[in-house]
């Protein structure tokens, strides 16, 4: 009798084994995502800190390689999803202003048409979306015309930072050998 509880185990056990699933996990993304927070250390705090996030960026990062990124691989004067991906989530946890027009606290797909001497960033209602394939123009927030600055070092994954000039929230854009800027002001 012993026997047979314990081939019945057995047979139980090896079948239960071989009726799982196995998981398998996709390979890593060439285009990571990551996060960008202002101020830059919202959520890296100790216990005795009180953090306050205002703004979180969401984005995809893809790399150079060697590219022409504006004007080749992303083309002037169409929308651009600002990284690889799903389109560029921004969170606003409390109301701001951005170009003049108040933006209320919420989630925002965050769109650029990039120009040579100029990029247009866009706040848009829409959320989960694949790239620009979707955009619709009728729910953008706001749209605020920014100027190009070159940089001289190859800046080889899109980066998205923020930086501080009193009450204003720069939400810088980073790429190849660009940059621009969003001012944001936060009250």
């Amino acid at each position: 009798m012993k026997k047979f509880y314990l081939l019945a185990v057995t047979l139980f056990a090896a079948f239960t084994v071989q009726a799982q699933d196995v998981v398998k996990f996709a390979p890593l993304d060439n285009s990571p995502v990551d996060i960008s927070y202002f101020p830059n250390k919202a959520v890296k705090f100790k216990k005795t800190d009180n953090p306050n996030p205002v703004i979180k960026v969401t984005y995809a990062r893809p790399s150079a390689k060697g590219r022409t990124i504006f004007g080749d691989v992303v083309k002037f004067g169409e929308i651009w999803r600002v990284g690889a991906n799903e389109n560029t989530e921004i969170k606003f946890y409390k109301d701001v202003t951005i170009g003049g027009k108040k933006v209320p606290a919420g989630y925002y797909s965050l769109f650029a048409i990039p120009e040579k001497d100029k990029w247009t960033i866009i706040i848009n209602k829409e959320l989960d979306l694949w790239g620009g394939y979707a955009y619709d123009e009728s729910k953008d927030v706001v749209r605020v015309s920014v100027p190009v600055k070159s940089v001289g070092e190859t800046i080889e994954a899109l980066s998205i930072a923020f930086t501080t000039q009193g009450n204003i929230a720069n939400l810088v854009i980073g790429w190849d050998k660009t940059t621009v800027e969003l001012p944001i002001t936060v009250k």
